[in-house]
């Protein structure tokens, strides 16, 4: 892979080295400095000139920082004269901006992809979107992963004879129903209505989850309320054990210390699509690597060979 070219942001190096080692390239080396005014200036320090260029960097904490990175990455590879700039963006924050749902609100979603394509991004390689049509904000090719099999494959560790997948609301039911062909077991959905950003109710459980083993299933976790309120409602019909899995761990403002502390949440798994410090882990969490996927579906963008493959094999 001669003419491939890796650079990461500093959002999240360390996903960026592992995806790298998976594809046995180096990383190449990224300059981020900051102007007397507070500008940022991006240099990246190898040659891109007629060559394939990969930009790691997902939307994390803090966002507008990490986007601005992202952007003046992209405008650099592009006046270095790059064959391609691909974007692999493990986890697009602003994608939650998806419709205007209140007068006069932007939707944050279409503008930043409006923007990435505008600085010279040519393909886009995501991650579990928030929802299907953020897909369609972008301008160019974008190609869409999801984190099931890696998280199916976990859970097949366990007995599943008995289990139960509940996405938290209707709208995640879809991609639930999908891992729950996976393993093999039954679903159900919460019945929820959102009434601020941190504060949710979920009437009931649409489905099955009596006296049943239970696997909560999200696309993110960011505050965990959604996810406190579902396992109120689990606890009152009767289910047996309850596992929260997600694809991003987000867990801000103590989220997964409040969710480590319920008793009978038995485990949380995530993904690294998203950094998550040492020093917030619990021994209830599991994070399962999604860089050779991302490592896979980049050498098939390179060589020209299907990402949808991906899903089809066994």
């Amino acid at each position: 892979m001669r003419d491939i070219a890796v650079f990461s942001g500093s959002a999240h190096p360390e996903l960026a080295a592992e995806v790298c080692a998976h594809l046995g390239v180096p990383l190449s080396p990224t300059r981020v400095s900051r102007f007397a005014n507070d500008c940022l200036e991006v240099q990246l320090q190898a040659n891109c000139r007629e060559r394939d260029v990969f930009l790691i960097q997902p939307l994390v904490t803090p966002v507008q920082e990490n986007l601005v990175e992202l952007l003046l990455m992209c405008d650099a590879a592009r006046g270095a004269s790059a064959s391609r700039v691909t974007v692999v963006m493990s986890h697009y924050a602003y994608a939650r901006s998806d419709k205007k749902d209140a007068p006069r609100i932007s939707i944050g979603g279409r503008l930043v992809a409006d923007l990435l394509v505008a600085s010279g991004a040519d393909r886009v390689l995501a991650l579990t979107l928030h929802s299907p049509q953020v897909h369609g904000f972008f301008s160019v090719p974008v190609d869409h992963l999801h984190a099931l099999r890696e998280l199916a494959e976990h859970f097949r560790g366990y007995d599943l004879s008995n289990t139960t997948v509940v996405s938290p609301d209707l709208g995640n039911a879809k991609e639930a129903a999908a891992f729950a062909r996976l393993l093999g077991a039954k679903v159900a959905a919460g019945a929820k209505q959102r009434f601020a950003d941190d504060r949710v109710s979920i009437s009931s459980v649409i489905g099955d989850v009596a006296d049943r083993d239970v696997i909560v299933l999200d696309d993110e976790i960011a505050k965990g309320s959604t996810v406190v309120e579902l396992l109120d409602r689990l606890r009152e019909l009767g289910a047996r054990s309850i596992r929260v899995a997600c694809t991003h761990g987000l867990f801000a403002a103590g989220a997964l210390k409040r969710l480590s502390d319920q008793p009978d949440v038995l485990e949380i798994v995530c993904t690294n699509t998203v950094p998550i410090p040492a020093e917030q882990r619990t021994d209830k969490l599991t994070v399962l690597s999604i860089a050779p996927a991302l490592a896979e579906a980049m050498r098939r963008i390179h060589n020209g060979e299907s990402v949808s493959a991906l899903f089809d094999a066994p």
